[in-house]
């Protein structure tokens, strides 16, 4: 990992396998900007706190992979959404906030891998009931339904892959089409 910290100037996250401070650590040491949180956060909590109280609540994203239950409850999941929680969705993203994550990433793994948008009325109220950032995932299908979270959903950001990796957009264009629709993105 530290070879890709040299090899970028940009910052990036990691995530996946972390269940302790000492991982978190061995991440911020090699270069890492964040880390991400899902499985560990879900099964002790107090890590979120533990790794915030060291390094800055800036550090700790806590990902939530969650989808609607029998009784339409969004629940988080662990496992790429293979394993539900007993964690409700606005719930657990309050207490981990609470607890000292910076961001709350929320996947909708009902739409993951999709391309037919993302649920905006969900990430607009998970927004509206925090105070930190709230990255979207799951959905992506267009630069339009990029700009409908980012605007109706209110998200602060959205990730998106199948769109790049099967080509239908590179980075750029997808920037360029935000910037001309008046959504503020780097360039």
């Amino acid at each position: 990992m530290s070879r890709v910290a040299e090899a970028v100037d940009i910052p990036f996250t990691v995530g996946g396998g972390i269940g302790s401070l000492d991982d978190a650590s061995r991440l911020l040491d090699a270069g890492a900007d964040k880390v991400t949180l899902n499985s560990a956060a879900i099964a002790r909590p107090a890590l979120i706190g533990e790794i915030a109280a060291k390094y800055g609540r800036q550090f700790v994203v806590v990902a939530i992979d969650a989808k609607r239950d029998a009784t339409g409850a969004w629940r988080a999941t662990t496992h790429g959404g293979s394993r539900p929680s007993d964690k409700e969705l606005f719930a657990w993203a309050r207490e981990a906030e609470e607890r000292g994550a910076g961001e709350i990433l929320f996947s909708s793994m009902e739409h993951d891998g999709t391309r037919s948008g993302y649920p905006c009325a969900v990430y607009a109220a998970l927004s509206e009931s925090l105070g930190v950032p709230v990255i979207a995932s799951g959905g992506a299908g267009s630069v339009a339904d990029i700009a409908a979270v980012l605007t109706t959903g209110k998200a602060d950001a959205a990730l998106a892959a199948s769109i790049f990796h099967y080509g239908q957009y590179t980075v750029a264009e997808v920037k360029r089409q935000l910037a001309a629709a008046g959504i503020p993105v780097r360039l």
